[in-house]
């Protein structure tokens, strides 16, 4: 198999305009097939991935949406009050996470902060937030603040924050610093160089962002009421259990529109600041 591979990925010879011909390096395109083609097959072996099993009962899936139409639509009433909450809790958590992100946006770039303690530990920092799931953070916040909405805003704004951080410090990184070492050198401080010299720079980057946050925040929000944060997902959960298809279709209709609506008002938006 290998030499198959080696024949399909051999490199043409080149002619030179002195007539020389010249061989590139052999490619490595057969090794990184064969192995991602080794990892896909020891990742079904481990988690008993199967088409049979897949084929078999897929249809049930099909048979769960049949069993939403027709929606609900007198259950729409019941909707509204769990949906406002779930919105709510997105744009608070989206407006709160954006804000704390800016300081540390700032301390994790390098070429503002020049301290490399401080710098090291504000990113490993960040970096411990962006990997703790947010159905995690919902959870450990239902504990401690009880299980409602504004447990869902803390998870929503922590989320918020790690996405916006490290967006932000990757484009601080990028700008033209020239601005800023001249409002500096004629006595101006960081903070003050970085308002004037930087801050126009990555406005546009960093609202761009936010807005993307808030989208992605209204799906998860939907999601946070399974573990009692508050939200649409409360009674998404509880008609998901007594198997009250017809409502779980309308509670999906509801959340589909306000998701759609979003987007294309973050779209609008996006496109007036670029």
């Amino acid at each position: 198999m290998l030499g198959f591979l080696k024949n399909i990925f051999k490199p043409k010879e080149i002619s030179l305009s002195n007539g020389k011909e010249v061989k590139p390096p052999k490619s490595k395109a057969p090794y990184v097939i064969i192995g991602l083609v080794i990892l896909v097959l020891i990742s079904m072996k481990i988690t008993d991935f199967s088409f049979e099993t897949l084929i078999k009962r897929g249809d049930k899936f099909f048979g769960m949406l049949g069993d939403m139409i027709p929606p609900d639509t007198g259950y729409i009433a019941p909707i509204w009050t769990q949906l406002l909450d779930t919105i709510k809790m997105s744009i608070l958590g989206s407006i709160f996470g954006c804000i704390i992100a800016i300081p540390f946006a700032i301390l994790s770039s390098s070429n503002i902060n020049t301290n490399k303690f401080t710098l090291n530990v504000v990113r490993f920092f960040s970096s411990i937030i962006r990997t703790i799931p947010t159905l995690i953070i919902a959870i450990i916040a239902t504990f401690i603040f009880d299980v409602g909405t504004f447990a869902g805003t803390v998870a929503i704004t922590i989320f918020t924050f790690g996405i916006v951080a490290k967006m932000l410090y990757e484009k601080i990184e990028t700008v033209d610093m020239g601005p800023f070492e001249a409002m500096e050198a004629v006595g101006a401080t960081k903070l003050q160089a970085f308002i004037g010299a930087v801050l126009p720079q990555i406005l546009p980057t960093y609202l761009s962002t936010c807005l993307y946050s808030f989208e992605i925040n209204v799906r998860y929000a939907a999601i946070l009421g399974y573990v009692g944060a508050g939200g649409i997902g409360i009674i998404l959960n509880e008609k998901i259990g007594w198997r009250e298809y017809p409502r779980v279709g309308m509670i999906l209709i509801m959340l589909f529109i306000t998701v759609i609506s979003i987007e294309y008002l973050s779209k609008f938006i996006r496109e007036r600041l670029s």
